[in-house]
């Protein structure tokens, strides 16, 4: 009798996704998290964290791009820029596609998950050969506070609110963000799906309004998250990009998610993602 396994995602008490698993590639109990690559039949290669799918083969282009190119062609010229988490290198890798990068700085909080994403998803983490590149084994939250007026960009490439990760949601944090920047900086966030964390994207949503002169929201689709829909919030301190004009932004190649007339269009939202901008507060 053949057995067919599954990997199985709690995404909230009342829902679960599940997706069959050929092969345990990789099974690690590190300092911080539990950590385990899986071959899957629908998606490839899966890092999943503490039981929750973090990237894959097939999706995670589409995850990278929305976080990395809005916030980095917002910004007229990024030079310096900071990822907080963002362990795999995906992000890294998008923001190395701009010419005017002269550091790229990754605040990961865990060394195996740098190792892993290197032997196991190396188109994912191939920035990280790059000599631009600046890897920093430990704390975010420290490494944003301890550098302050350095950073262009900063990109918060989060896992999902809970645990240490709540903190990466939290004012106190969004404030050493906004002193790490420059003047003219600008910070973007992932910040889950519509669906399953209204709330959420509420609640960070007035903490960064509170803080930047400009605050958006925008949607994108990536299939292996909670509802496969998910928002990201940017904050800036000078650079708004409802007012940038399509013929200013910069012509990316090769990218497979986002492209420059895609850019505006994500600020479209559902009139029920973006009543959850208003100071009420949701269900």
């Amino acid at each position: 009798m053949s057995m067919e396994l599954w990997f199985t995602e709690r995404q909230t008490p009342a829902l679960q996704w599940s997706c069959r698993v050929t092969k345990t590639l990789y099974s690690e109990k590190t300092p911080y998290q539990q950590l385990d690559i899986f071959e899957t039949e629908q998606f490839g290669r899966m890092m999943v964290l503490d039981g929750m799918v973090m990237t894959t083969d097939q999706d995670e282009f589409a995850y990278h791009e929305l976080l990395t190119h809005i916030a980095m062609s917002t910004h007229p010229n990024p030079k310096q820029v900071l990822v907080v988490g963002g362990g795999d290198g995906g992000v890294i890798r998008e923001v190395l596609r701009y010419p005017t990068v002269e550091r790229a700085v990754l605040a990961e909080i865990d060394g195996a998950v740098v190792e892993a994403a290197k032997r196991f998803f190396p188109q994912i983490a191939v920035g990280f050969q790059d000599p631009k590149v600046t890897i920093q084994i430990g704390d975010g939250i420290d490494y944003v506070r301890l550098h302050k007026d350095q950073f262009d960009v900063i990109i918060i490439d989060s896992t999902e609110p809970v645990g240490p990760g709540e903190k990466l949601f939290e004012s106190p944090f969004y404030q050493s963000v906004a002193e790490a920047l420059t003047e003219d900086g600008l910070v973007v966030a992932q910040t889950e799906s519509p669906w399953v964390n209204q709330q959420l994207i509420h609640d960070v949503f007035q903490r960064m309004d509170h803080l930047f002169p400009v605050t958006r929201l925008y949607l994108g689709h990536v299939p292996t998250y909670p509802s496969g829909s998910w928002t990201f919030t940017l904050g800036s301190k000078k650079y708004d990009p409802l007012k940038k004009q399509t013929d200013e932004l910069p012509t990316l190649t090769d990218t497979r998610y986002y492209h420059p007339k895609l850019y505006h269009a994500l600020f479209q939202l559902p009139r029920f993602v973006e009543q959850l901008t208003s100071k009420k507060t949701t269900r």
